[in-house]
């Protein structure tokens, strides 16, 4: 039998309460029950004026506002308020009544630039949140995944200009001048003297859209102005700790900078599970150094094909010297302020080998053969990597901190910005990492609140 439906119902005037149009399982009900906000009151109150002026709007209902933009994945406050105006659900978790006026959409924007652009209250929250997930015992520090996503940035890759600028030394400088000197004092030689010659002047691309934003190449298809999020989780996909930088700047420098924090915060994990970008020899020794074990994936070896590889010479560590696949001897000849060392061959030897033309193309007929003063920690890297235990780790990859970089970008809006400026940049990504482990501390909790 054809049915119509009566319209009629459209007028029909209705004693509902907005608890009962809720659903018990709806996800702003678990919200509301795990994470008690009225500590935001204690940090913004210095913003406010407490004995005159006009009333405020409940910087609380702000807050939660701003939650209910990411957490549903809403690309704008403007569309946010739309959504808030028609949705029961959005009303109950603000408190706002069937009748009550929803605060108008720039009215988040005005209090972010008087009050929130510091970031100190997201901050805050995201921190609460973190507490309350170890608090119920949800956050196993054991094991850790760092990595990290670009995000397109707000700007024009074709509008740039071109800005001179003096590369910096790198953070462990020192650290990598003194491991230098005591191989070469070991060796019998003088410690090497400080470098005076000045820091090398590089050209890069600026943005005349968002200065911020670093030119990031990856092939020759993908060519951008962007941000990247570095982020580190844990084994149940809680992010535990982030920060955001231009484009540009290389995954591997970052991870020094992420352990820091953690341990400054107490934790440090058995191991750490890294990809390739993260491989390198200060980086293991770093990692080997805090008695954290790394866990890193097999590299393919660099060079031209068909040619003899690094990895087909072997390394006698007690004369310190390479033996190549003729059994012929490569002696180390100096080390430079790369930390580098230089192992070459006796050309008298290497002129009538058989294996010349697979071993190399000099004039000379001399093989070269470069070995980092830290490569020792990252053979240990790579010998631990065929560790079932270690394998195992490296595999959960997949299912944690990409896991994470994908529901972001996918229900997040992280694939790229809508905002201009590391600051802002930092505060959107900070919030989108509030969202998704709010999300799975309330779906994990259920309806049993902790007020920390």
């Amino acid at each position: 039998m054809l049915s119509r439906q009566n319209t009629d119902n459209r007028n029909t005037f209705e004693i509902v309460s907005l608890e009962e149009m809720v659903p018990a399982d709806h996800l702003l009900r678990k919200v509301d029950a795990v994470l008690d906000l009225d500590f935001v009151y204690d940090i913004v109150t210095e913003k406010y004026t407490l004995d005159n002026g006009r009333p405020s709007i409940d910087p609380v209902v702000l807050v939660k506002i701003v939650l209910i933009q990411k957490l549903f994945g809403i690309r704008s406050m403007r569309q946010t308020i739309r959504e808030i105006e028609t949705n029961m659900a959005y009303r109950w978790y603000l408190g706002l009544g069937f009748a009550d006026r929803v605060p108008h959409f720039s009215t988040f924007g005005k209090n972010y630039t008087r009050r929130f652009s510091d970031n100190t209250l997201f901050e805050a929250i995201f921190a609460r949140i973190i507490d309350l997930a170890m608090a119920h015992g949800l956050i196993d520090t054991s094991h850790l995944y760092i990595d990290s996503t670009h995000i397109k940035a707000n700007a024009n890759r074709n509008r740039y200009t071109h800005a001179d600028y003096i590369q910096t030394a790198r953070a462990y400088q020192a650290d990598l001048d003194a491991e230098i000197n005591r191989q070469r004092v070991q060796d019998g030689k003088k410690p090497m003297p400080p470098n005076d010659s000045p820091l090398p002047v590089r050209r890069r691309k600026v943005s005349t859209t968002d200065p911020d934003a670093g030119y990031y190449v990856k092939g020759e298809r993908e060519r951008q102005f962007a941000y990247s999020w570095h982020a580190c989780c844990d084994a149940n996909g809680f992010i535990i700790d982030h920060h955001v930088t231009p484009g540009n700047v290389h995954d591997s420098t970052q991870l020094p900078v992420m352990v820091d924090r953690l341990e400054a915060r107490g934790i440090l994990p058995l191991t750490l599970a890294v990809d390739a970008g993260y491989k390198t020899p200060h980086n293991a020794h770093f990692l080997l150094s805090k008695t954290i074990v790394p866990c890193m994936p097999y590299t393919r070896p660099h060079g031209v094909q068909g040619m003899f590889t690094t990895r087909d010479f072997l390394y006698d560590a007690h004369y310190d010297q390479y033996i190549c696949p003729n059994d012929a001897v490569l002696t180390y000849r100096r080390t430079d302020r790369e930390g580098k060392k230089l192992y070459m061959s006796d050309p008298a030897q290497c002129r009538d080998c058989p294996l010349l033309a697979q071993c190399t193309t000099s004039r000379t007929h001399v093989r070269q053969i470069q070995r980092h003063v830290w490569q020792d920690d990252l053979d240990i890297v790579e010998d631990l990597r065929h560790v079932d235990t270690i394998k195992q780790q490296y595999r959960m990859r997949s299912q944690t901190i990409e896991r994470r970089f994908g529901d972001a970008k996918e229900q997040h809006g992280m694939r790229w910005t809508k905002y201009r400026g590391i600051g802002k940049v930092t505060m959107d990504a900070m919030l989108v990492g509030v969202a998704l482990n709010l999300k799975k501390l309330a779906t994990w909790v259920g309806s049993a609140p902790i007020h920390a």
